[in-house]
């Protein structure tokens, strides 16, 4: 069983799921994402909906970013090919 469970992009930088795991994370973020956003036209004042909008999604993202850039083979890079 593979240890890393994100790829390094062919083109560009950062990674792409390449075991289960990956993908799992990667819906599990996603679902995540959906949530903060349903939950959101929930909370009547203004200034904590946008509060609970950017904090929720900027830690999510976060975790993603962490947990990825962590089980990536190699190290993230800008690649664009072949020139």
């Amino acid at each position: 069983m593979s240890r890393y469970w994100f790829r390094q992009k062919t083109f560009g930088s950062g990674a792409t799921p390449n075991t289960w795991q990956g993908w799992t994370l990667t819906i599990v973020i996603c679902l995540c994402l959906f949530g903060v956003v349903l939950l959101g036209p929930a909370i009547r004042d203004n200034a904590v909906r946008a509060l609970w909008m950017v904090l929720g999604i900027a830690v999510t993202v976060s975790v993603l970013i962490f947990i990825a850039y962590r089980k990536t083979e190699g190290c993230w890079r800008s690649d664009g090919g072949d020139d």
